[in-house]
């Protein structure tokens, strides 16, 4: 069976766990090379190496923080030098909002959202363009975004300004890249039962009061999410730049509702 991203080879931050996993196991079927990365939970990242390692999947498994300038720049040349190329770029790697209103947040707790959220894609997608070569045709970036890229919600500035940093960087270098046959999205979920939703995973309580505010009434799982990331890896999306997939049940559709 001809696979989608067969011989492609691609880097997704933050894939350790939750949907960037997801993603990792989903471009492996599909055929690609993957490197999985993962910032502080070793374990995690090597079980899911063993596990691609037992499936006979070409993989690597690299320690990064995305936020970190110097430490990206050699994440990219240590994958370059591995596997030759990188032809799609998932910028997952991202961290919650604090919950904490503007006249009590910390510089450093924003600081560390805005890092991680906004700056980590700019530093990989940056990274990623300059070990480009123009024989490495429809290469691909996705970025995993979020609803609150549009939404916002009290007491998550730092988050929200990132998501929504995140949509207009993306649009730019869509715009930059067009001419290159370099295509850039977002995946914009919303509810998604992973440790970003821990509460929700872990009291049905909690869940089931949640959804009640999603047209669907569920919440999304991981799989949701990862047939529009090999759709927007593989060529089939080769016409979609600049776009943002909303994938949340239709959540980010309640605004204004009940007003």
């Amino acid at each position: 069976m001809n696979k989608k991203l067969q011989d492609q080879v691609a880097l997704i931050t933050g894939s350790d766990s939750g949907i960037g996993r997801g993603i990792a196991e989903a471009f492996a079927e599909e055929g690609a090379t993957v490197v999985i990365t993962y910032h502080s939970d070793k374990d995690s990242a090597d079980t899911l190496g063993q596990i691609m390692q037992e499936k006979g999947y070409p993989h690597a498994v690299y320690q990064v923080d995305v936020g970190d300038e110097q430490r990206v720049a050699s994440l990219f040349e240590n994958i370059k030098n591995k596997f030759g190329k990188i032809d799609i770029l998932v910028n997952n790697a991202a961290v919650n909002g604090s919950e904490i209103p503007v006249q009590d947040m910390e510089t450093e707790v924003f600081d560390r959202c805005i890092k991680t959220n906004l700056y980590g894609p700019f530093f990989c997608s940056r990274a990623f363009l300059k070990h480009w070569t123009p024989n490495q045709q429809d290469a691909r970036i996705i970025n995993v975004s979020s609803i609150h890229e549009d939404v916002v919600t009290a007491g998550n500035a730092d988050y929200n300004a990132s998501k929504g940093g995140l949509k207009n960087f993306a649009r730019s270098l869509a715009l930059e890249l067009a001419e290159k046959r370099i295509t850039v999205n977002n995946i914009a979920p919303g509810m998604i039962l992973t440790d970003m939703n821990k509460a929700a995973m872990d009291d049905d309580a909690v869940r089931k009061e949640k959804e009640q505010h999603i047209p669907m009434k569920r919440a999304g799982i991981v799989d949701d999410i990862k047939a529009a990331a090999v759709y927007l890896a593989s060529k089939e999306s080769s016409y979609v730049t600049g776009a943002t997939i909303f994938i949340d049940g239709g959540l980010s559709l309640n605004l204004g509702q009940g007003a």
